[in-house]
């Protein structure tokens, strides 16, 4: 039975991925800060899908979290979900650097001191996969969220072309908005976010399961969003700004 380890596992995309990973007889490693959650989320899995599941407390922010999670992937795991993430209410620079230095943290130095760690096991045995989940804002100017989602991209790129092993995949997967915890969690007004941009867990999910099975290094799970990444390759990058700030995050 295959192993997947999942970090932001209690919630919106994570807990989608270790639904849609549970339905499909892969054994669990969910990460999170919150203990009592983790441990929820871990008997509701166990009784729906029969599956095992073990819970990793970790604040993937701090040294002593990234180092847990870095032991438990060398010891072998087929598939790492590179998802724990958050946002800022504020805007750059007006929040404060440690803030900021939080955020680098967790959606750079994390992905990739994770990817590191798991990646040696992976080419032993010469199969595995990586989905390092940024956003669509990774293509668009707009404060240090999308900077750090750009990094994610485009190291998940690189990786993935380093290693050029068809059977170990590594993918970015870059969602829009998706009807999760994050704005809520982060105090950020979603108000002026047309109905129509809004995107489910599970569906987000199906699909980057979908595009990692057929070898994509970047999925943007939506037709809506692909058009939008498509158009934006051809505004000023001044102009897509003005309409980010307009539109949210």
């Amino acid at each position: 039975m295959p192993t997947a380890l999942i970090t932001g596992a209690t919630a919106g995309l994570g807990a989608a991925f270790a639904r849609r990973l549970a339905a499909d007889a892969f054994s669990l490693v969910l990460v999170a800060r919150e203990e009592s959650r983790l441990e929820g989320a871990a008997e509701q899995l166990k009784l729906r899908y029969g599956v095992s599941v073990e819970v990793l407390p970790a604040d993937l922010a701090t040294e002593e979290g990234l180092a847990a999670v870095e032991a438990r992937l060398r010891d072998g795991v087929d598939l790492l979900v590179n998802n724990a993430g958050f946002g800022h209410p504020g805007r750059f620079p007006d929040v404060p650097v440690a803030d900021e230095q939080r955020m680098l943290k967790l959606h750079c130095e994390a992905v990739l001191r994770l990817t590191l760690a798991v990646l040696p096991g992976m080419r032993r045995r010469g199969r595995g996969a990586i989905v390092n989940v940024a956003s669509v804002a990774a293509f668009f100017p707009r404060g240090t969220y999308s900077a750090s989602k750009a990094w994610v991209v485009n190291f998940s790129e690189s990786a993935a072309a380093e290693i050029r092993n068809p059977r170990i995949r590594i993918m970015a997967l870059c969602p829009g908005f998706v009807r999760t915890e994050f704005h809520e969690r982060a105090a950020i007004d979603s108000s002026s976010i047309p109905g129509f941009l809004w995107l489910q867990a599970d569906d987000v999910v199906r699909a980057a399961m979908r595009d990692l099975a057929v070898g994509k290094r970047v999925s943007i799970p939506d037709p809506r969003y692909k058009a939008v990444v498509a158009v934006g390759r051809f505004v000023p990058r001044r102009l897509q700004a003005l309409v980010a700030s307009r539109i949210g995050r």
